[in-house]
Parts: C-alpha cells; structure tokens; sequence
C-alpha cells in the first residue's frame, strides 16, 4: 500500500518540478521583453564588473598609511 503512495508523491513532485521550471522559463522571456534584454545583457557581458568601488580602495589606503605612520 505504501509502495503505490510513494510512487504517486513521486510523480506529482516531478509534476511540480516541471511547472516550476516553465513558470521560471516564462518569467525569464516576460522579465528580458520588459528590459528589451539589456539588463541581462550587461550582467552576461560583465559591464558591471568593470565598475569599481573606489570608497573601499582610498579607505584601504588611508589604512595603510595610518599604520606606516605609527
């Protein structure tokens, strides 16, 4: 009695997991027509990686020159 249970829970796991999949896949098209493409563009193409922050390097710096003057 058990077997065909775990056999159903099964499939309707699987079921779910593809609906998942879909839904997903139709966000991604609805989210990329919206943004014509461009925002998913740049992350793939890396133009947000070449920004770089340059609070963090002056602090750096002005760290290190506080301990050089110790």
């Amino acid at each position: 009695m058990a077997e065909p249970a775990k056999k159903m829970a099964q499939q309707m796991a699987q079921q779910t997991e593809d609906r998942l999949e879909d839904l997903a896949d139709s966000v991604r098209e609805k989210f990329d027509k919206v943004t014509e493409g461009s925002f998913r563009d740049k992350i793939t193409e890396g133009r947000f990686a070449d920004q770089v922050d340059h609070g963090v390097d002056q602090a750096r710096a002005e760290t290190q020159r506080k301990q050089t003057d110790r």
